[in-house]
């Protein structure tokens, strides 16, 4: 049904103080934040003369389809936001949101004169007054007034919105524009099976663009070019194209054609294992076994056995004859992770297979020749090792024949966002999920974290994320960081909760720092902290007042203090 007037004004002004308190400005950094969405504050006249320039370049009916389209973006992205924070809202609050953030963005000025809206039931009718229309106002100005109506992009952000609440498509039309004549703008909107047009707007939002059809062409380049450099394409399980990785697999690809063995070095969780595969799949031995054995995870007592077999009886326990990873691996590939932690009696069988390609058993009289392609990797400093006596250095000379260094996962920043999306779509995939992405502000985090755990640590923060996000939405920060979030600091300019905290200390050694260094006053100081103290406590003075260890007599004589001083504290008196 249609919302009383006098209660309408009541929720508008608190939707319109919500809203506003999800804005933050970011001067450290240049960046404006609506909620986890990046924002841009932009000339009017400059979007004016790109909107012209857009008509001029493409014509009036391609533009109108294109600046619709982007719109229709722009109200989903909206509609996203509500929809993740006031999941407990009624309909009227819902759509009501939408007109308050079309306000808030500087856009229009939305008076609702009809909303009947029944999500659950699937009607819809709204009607609203447009006034000040940005884009009314300048297409006006740069074309005089037009036959038909032309606020074509809010138009679409209508839609987008209220499609995107609705989960049915919802069509907009201006029934009067500033932009033909009229003194003010105003629209209807209904589910677009009711419009007897309903065709021809779907045309509009289905049109192929001149930049789809560009996308379009440069997509068959790429297939052609990849269709002709087969050879140049990556394996499936690696993503990079950022310098430091490049030069890591093109050595590894001069060294898959031979026989040579393969040192491997990296941090924890950069890929060795995903490297020492490729470069059997790579190779002449790709139709053969890939056998791998992590030398830290095997008991020094059993590591023998393991590598080279064990014969019945060769010592108590050992009641069958097993063949080793050597003996399986015949033919293939045998890749030893943490080479560093063998013990030496096994690294003296490991250098005489690697000279003479001959095992005994564990037990055992018999040779038996192996025909092996050895990859070894470490994440330690064999040459320390080799100078402690932990490591032969006869075996670190053979081993070290061809040397592999896999940067770790923060000098390839560039591959981060790559590697982060294919987690992302994988496990949706696993988990049964539709994500679309990151928020701009996980993304950020994303690329602002050191990441110590390497590709290992992304793809399980990933998948966490993928977990505890609803399906539909997009990953947001508090999702993937929750365990790490107090980590990511000013130095971000995230605080620990993941809000923008510019004016707020990531600790309280920054704290003094900053009051000691002349950079903030005392008095900004305490109102920082009265303000931090007031949010966590929702607004009740007295819970803050305990925060703080005040009375709350003391606390609003503060306030008062700081709000005659000009000063925000950002709660109530």
């Amino acid at each position: 049904m249609t919302k009383p007037r006098g209660n309408r004004n009541i929720a508008c002004d608190a939707t319109n103080s919500d809203l506003r308190s999800l804005v933050h400005f970011c001067a450290e950094t240049g960046q404006i934040w609506l909620h986890e969405h990046r924002m841009l504050l932009v000339h009017a006249n400059a979007q004016g003369g790109m909107r012209k320039e857009l008509i001029d370049t493409l014509g009036m009916e391609r533009a109108r389809g294109l600046l619709i389209r982007m719109g229709f973006a722009s109200g989903m992205h909206d509609a996203e936001v509500f929809s993740r924070r006031d999941q407990g809202a009624t309909d009227y609050e819902a759509f009501m949101t939408g007109t308050q953030l079309h306000t808030l963005e500087g856009i229009v000025k939305v008076t609702t004169l009809k909303l009947e809206a029944d999500r659950a039931a699937g009607r819809y009718y709204g009607e609203f007054l447009w006034e000040n229309s940005w884009e009314g106002q300048w297409h006006r100005h740069q074309y005089g007034t037009h036959s038909e109506p032309v606020c074509w992009s809010q138009i679409g952000y209508a839609c987008g919105y209220t499609t995107a609440l609705m989960g049915r498509p919802i069509l907009y039309k201006e029934i009067e524009c500033v932009g033909k004549g009229d003194n003010s703008c105003r629209i209807v909107g209904k589910p677009i099976e009711e419009w007897e047009d309903s065709a021809d707007y779907l045309r509009i939002f289905n049109q192929e663009s001149i930049a789809d059809q560009l996308i379009d062409l440069q997509t068959q380049v790429v297939q052609l070019r990849s269709a002709i450099n087969e050879k140049e394409k990556l394996p499936a399980d690696i993503v990079g194209n950022s310098p430091a990785f490049r030069v890591a697999y093109g050595l590894l690809k001069q060294a898959a054609n031979s026989q040579i063995t393969v040192l491997l070095l990296g941090e924890t969780g950069v890929g060795k294992e995903v490297f020492a595969r490729s470069l059997h799949e790579m190779g002449a031995r790709r139709n053969e076994s890939f056998i791998a054995i992590n030398c830290a995870a095997i008991p020094h007592d059993l590591v023998e056995s393991e590598l080279f077999g064990v014969e019945k009886g060769a010592f108590t326990g050992a009641l069958n004859t097993r063949p080793g990873r050597f003996e399986r691996a015949h033919g293939g590939t045998l890749f030893l992770d943490e080479i560093g932690d063998l013990p030496l009696s096994a690294q003296v069988k490991l250098l005489r297979v690697l000279q003479e390609g001959e095992i005994e058993r564990l037990g055992g009289q018999k040779v038996r020749k192996v025909d092996v392609r050895l990859v070894a990797a470490t994440n330690v400093d064999l040459k320390q090792l080799v100078k402690e006596g932990k490591f032969r250095s006869d075996l670190y000379y053979r081993l070290n024949a061809f040397q592999i260094n896999i940067p770790p996962l923060r000098e390839r920043e560039e591959d981060i966002p790559l590697l982060a999306h294919g987690f992302v779509e994988k496990y949706s995939a696993i988990h049964g999920k539709k994500l679309t992405g990151f928020t701009d502000k996980a993304m950020r985090a994303i690329l602002a974290y050191p990441w110590p755990g390497n590709i290992r640590e992304l793809m399980n923060m990933v998948e966490r994320g993928v977990i505890l996000a609803p399906s539909g939405s997009r990953i947001e920060l508090e999702q993937m960081f929750s365990g790490s979030a107090d980590g990511l600091g000013l130095e971000f300019g995230l605080d620990s909760s993941g809000s923008l905290g510019i004016d707020r200390p990531a600790s309280g050694n920054d704290l003094r720092d900053e009051v000691l260094n002349g950079t903030m006053t005392l008095d900004q100081a305490e109102a920082a902290l009265i303000e931090a103290a007031v949010k966590k406590a929702n607004g009740n003075l007295s819970a803050a007042a305990r925060l703080l260890g005040l009375t709350r007599p003391q606390l609003a004589y503060r306030l008062g203090r700081l709000h005659d001083d000009g000063s925000d504290a950002g709660g109530e008196k």
